[in-house]
């Protein structure tokens, strides 16, 4: 995560770096549309502030009538249930497919179906509208100007919208695209552009990121491999404490047979919490467990030959002068720049592929 996060229902709120319902929430794929055109997409969240705005105005405009009726409170009661429903749309969404919820979702939540009962009440207490003509005329129009309120924000917005760090065009290039070492893994995605993800398999980003890339599609138009390269000091002389201990061992793993290495990976990632916690002390304890997990590492992890293979993959980083960090997508040569791998990923790695295709 590159860009922290105001998600408070209180005025002011800080901001917020890690692992949250709000940070889940804005990752996923459902935060946003258009995200592939627009750097981060047009958020969910600036739609439902346009409807609410809109509403807010054609309440003010209702209560100044000399005398409510249900043509104007049935409309106002017809309008509001568009975001209650979204509401139990969304509520759905975060709660089954992503298992989080954010404080904004949530004050969205409660404020929309108060706008709905509200709205309810007005109705039943207003008075009968008189004669016998239609609403819908009215109400077409009243829609139409919810409709140009709506659109008017959001062109404001695009008008305004955040920029990529470098409009696609990368930050740094590798030095050496060949792979004397034979270091680069295979990755689930096998067609397309040439792409390489430098990973930790005991990394949090790294697994954020392998689930937002999934979740975009955009890899079945890439032929990616992996480079692994563990934040881990038993086995990473370039760095003096782990970030991640245990990612060794489970790098090791992953070179014992790399045609299986993304089974381990799978693993590894659905395991993350437990396997780092259990490695502070010592990956003993995992190394054992990974030989059970997956017999075809057994005769091969921590042998001589495995680790002088991991050397290789850290050393092919060296050669490329890459930073001490994980994750890191190359496509074709360049680097995506490390700001646009959270919220700008879809839109900036979608650029960087035309880019490269169009080169072809």
């Amino acid at each position: 995560q590159q860009h922290s996060i105001h998600c408070s229902l209180m005025p002011g709120g800080g901001a917020s770096l890690g692992e949250s319902g709000c940070r889940t929430v804005l990752m996923s794929p459902y935060s946003s549309v258009l995200r592939t055109e627009l750097w981060g997409g047009v958020p969910i969240s600036l739609l439902a502030f346009a409807v609410f705005a809109y509403l807010v105005y054609r309440s003010a405009a209702t209560a100044l009538e000399p005398r409510v009726t249900r043509r104007d409170a049935g409309y106002l009661w017809l309008a509001t249930g568009l975001p209650a429903a979204m509401s139990v749309i969304y509520g759905l969404i975060s709660t089954q497919a992503l298992g989080a919820v954010c404080q904004v979702c949530l004050g969205i939540y409660i404020s929309s179906t108060l706008a709905f009962v509200l709205a309810g009440l007005a109705f039943r207490g207003s008075e009968p509208t008189g004669g016998h003509a239609s609403p819908w005329p009215m109400w077409g129009r009243w829609f139409a100007e919810g409709v140009v309120t709506v659109v008017a924000l959001v062109g404001l917005y695009v008008a305004f919208a955040p920029k990529g760090a470098k409009d696609g065009q990368g930050c740094g290039v590798l030095a050496q695209t060949a792979d004397p070492g034979h270091v680069l893994v295979p990755s689930p995605y096998s067609r397309g552009t040439s792409a390489v993800m430098v990973l930790d398999p005991l990394c949090p980003a790294c697994r954020g990121f392998d689930k937002r890339l999934d979740a975009s599609g955009l890899g079945a138009r890439m032929d990616m491999k992996y480079v692994l390269f563990p934040l881990d000091a038993s086995c990473n002389w370039m760095l003096t404490d782990s970030l991640h201990p245990g990612a060794c061992a489970v790098s090791e793993a992953m070179l014992c047979d790399p045609n299986k290495a993304q089974q381990v990976l799978e693993w590894a990632f659905a395991h993350q919490e437990e396997l780092l916690e259990g490695a502070r002390k010592g990956d003993g304890p995992l190394r054992a467990e990974l030989k059970m997990k997956f017999p075809h590492v057994q005769g091969c992890l921590g042998t001589n030959k495995v680790k002088a293979q991991l050397r290789k993959s850290l050393k092919w980083g060296v050669a490329n002068a890459i930073p001490v960090l994980t994750p890191q997508l190359f496509v074709g040569e360049r680097r995506m720049c490390d700001e646009d791998t959270d919220l700008g990923l879809e839109y900036t790695l979608t650029t960087m592929l035309n880019q490269v295709e169009g080169k072809r």
